[in-house]
């Protein structure tokens, strides 16, 4: 098991080096690093992701108030 997670983690240090070769001088350049397709995919996933957290805060604060106004349970303690 510690075999994988070693490996997992030179996997990750690697692609991190392999993406700053990359992407560092391509920005240095003025080059986007994107492509127009991929500012839009990233644009959609912000959205979603900011609707989805919205909605998700919302659902909690509703179920909040509720769940802490219930009687406790008969449970005896421990």
């Amino acid at each position: 098991m510690t075999a994988v997670i070693v490996g997992l983690l030179i996997c990750l240090v690697l692609s991190a080096v392999v993406m700053a070769l990359v992407a560092i001088p391509a920005r240095r350049d003025g080059r986007e690093i994107l492509t127009a397709r991929g500012e839009r995919v990233v644009v959609k996933v912000r959205e979603r992701t900011d609707n989805a957290s919205t909605r998700a805060s919302e659902a909690v604060a509703q179920a909040t108030p509720t769940r802490r106004s219930t009687p406790p349970s008969n449970r005896k303690a421990s």
